[in-house]
């Protein structure tokens, strides 16, 4: 989450007073330098959010965390459109899509909270991760320029078979409760997630601004989320330590304000199956933060496993010869 995605250049893209932003024109089908180092600071600080989020998990429940960083995150980004001059309540005729994309994103929250509940973080995760290939093979379908090559498709394998090999032990472990409830969840939560990616491409929602498909889904999330949370009886309270304060303050203000805005920005100007095949760091990230952070053994299984998906997001955004 970072350095990068707030100072990086929507803010040109969208000048004030306006509310969409032209598409194609502006498209790149290859990823930049821009992109790159947008997409590894995202992917770094999704990787550190894990941490965030599990050293504060016993003073603030995992469903009422994700409520109040979608209520912040929705503050902030009404704040930041007024400042800009973006309208986010205009009609567009992006209501019904921009609802759709709002809605896939808040059942990928709400499964991957509940998952936790059966299973493991770093089994679930392993389910979650397999979004880029609902993107790679249902965006096609939709829009025609995203179709994979196979080499590409090889790519995308690579990185998948790094992350279950870096995750190996936690697929192996046992755990509490329901773990196959819990895996069916985060394979669902991943499907929610490759879908929220392509509803956004073929609605053409990459053409309204990006701030403004960003309050759709976080604001969807924000409605919703809550009383998923109250139903199963998770605690609210703000007697929280500096700990907790810090971590909600960096989830909410870089996690889902800057770096999902960046995020849209992305989705509207290069390849989603290109940018999707990014997010395999992010669990890679969350375990080098882990060993940082958290103590947690550095092993060579970890070390190769990067490598794996480096080759693979190199393969993936190869051009053609």
């Amino acid at each position: 989450m970072l350095p990068g995605p707030a100072r990086v250049p929507w803010v040109q893209a969208v000048p004030a007073g306006h509310g969409t932003m032209p598409d194609m024109n502006l498209r790149n089908n290859h990823l930049d330098g821009l992109a790159v180092g947008m997409l590894l600071a995202c992917c770094m600080f999704w990787g550190l959010q894990q941490v965030l989020v599990k050293a504060i998990m016993s003073e603030v429940a995992p469903l009422f965390q994700a409520s109040l960083r979608c209520i912040g995150a929705c503050v902030l980004l009404l704040i930041w459109c007024r400042v800009r001059g973006v309208r986010l309540f205009e009609r567009d005729g992006s209501l019904w899509p921009g609802l759709l994309a709002g809605g896939l994103f808040a059942a990928e929250f709400a499964c991957i909270y509940l998952g936790l509940l059966y299973t493991s973080a770093s089994r679930l995760t392993v389910f979650l991760y397999t979004a880029p290939f609902w993107v790679a093979v249902l965006l096609p379908l939709f829009v025609k320029s995203e179709r994979l090559r196979p080499v590409q498709w090889l790519g995308l394998a690579c990185a998948f078979i790094a992350v279950t090999f870096a995750m190996r032990e936690g697929l192996g472990a046992d755990t509490p409760g329901n773990d196959h409830l819990g895996d069916l969840l985060g394979l669902t939560a991943g499907a929610m997630w490759g879908l929220t990616t392509v509803s956004i491409r073929a609605t053409h929602l990459t053409r309204i601004a990006p701030e403004k498909l960003l309050f759709y889904q976080i604001a969807t999330t924000a409605l919703a989320v809550p009383w998923i949370s109250l139903a199963l009886g998770e605690s609210w309270n703000f007697q929280w330590s500096a700990l907790a304060w810090g971590s909600m303050l960096t989830q909410t203000v870089i996690g889902a304000f800057a770096s999902y805005l960046a995020w849209m920005w992305m989705l509207g100007r290069y390849p989603a199956t290109k940018i999707s095949v990014f997010v395999f760091l992010t669990p890679l990230f969350a375990l080098l933060f882990g060993t940082w952070l958290l103590g947690e053994a550095a092993t060579p299984t970890l070390l190769s496993a990067l490598g794996l998906v480096v080759i693979g997001i190199v393969l993936v955004n190869r051009k053609p010869g």
